[in-house]
């Protein structure tokens, strides 16, 4: 039997690692359950044990790397998993919807995925009923699911914004 591999650092994004590097590394698939521990074993691609031993608040994101104390990439890859996708009404609503659904689920503390056409959510039969309630079509899928970090959150950057450089000037017409 083999040692398990210790895991102590997340790169977010793999920023400033190379790209033949990253393509060579084994991969590991969590759940969000799991990403949002900063402890936690698992196994990666290669049958290898891994022990993550992150610091105290550390989510760890589809996209991101875990760096191993043998110097491996562990490229992390976000789990399909039960969630409802929540689109608005064709028929009987708009997409304004989705912005009055967010206020509410996130009145609630509700860790929410914002896309641009639709959210997700973890499972929760009283949120679909009160959004359905609210005119909203909602689906259980299983997809992977990247709630938002919060406005003081980490690296929690996603749904088209991975990369993007926030340092410019805002003074330009959106």
């Amino acid at each position: 039997m083999t040692d398990m591999l210790h895991a102590t650092r997340c790169i977010p994004q793999g920023q400033g690692l190379a790209t033949v590097l990253l393509n060579r590394a084994a991969t590991v698939t969590l759940d969000w359950d799991l990403r949002q521990k900063s402890r936690f074993d698992c196994e990666d691609t290669q049958g290898r044990r891994i022990g993550v031993l992150l610091p105290r608040g550390t989510v760890v994101r589809g996209g991101d790397v875990l760096l191993t104390h043998d110097g491996s990439l562990l490229k992390v890859v976000a789990a399909p998993q039960a969630v409802l996708r929540i689109t608005p009404c064709q028929a009987h609503g708009s997409p304004f919807d989705l912005t009055r659904a967010a206020y509410h689920l996130g009145n609630r503390h509700v860790p929410i995925e914002l896309q641009p056409d639709h959210l997700k959510i973890e499972p929760d039969h009283v949120l679909a009923d009160m959004l359905r309630q609210m005119h909203l079509i909602v689906s259980e899928v299983r997809e992977p699911f990247e709630p938002e970090s919060g406005a003081y959150g980490g690296h929690g950057a996603h749904g088209g914004h991975h990369g993007h450089d926030h340092s410019h000037a805002h003074d330009h017409a959106h």
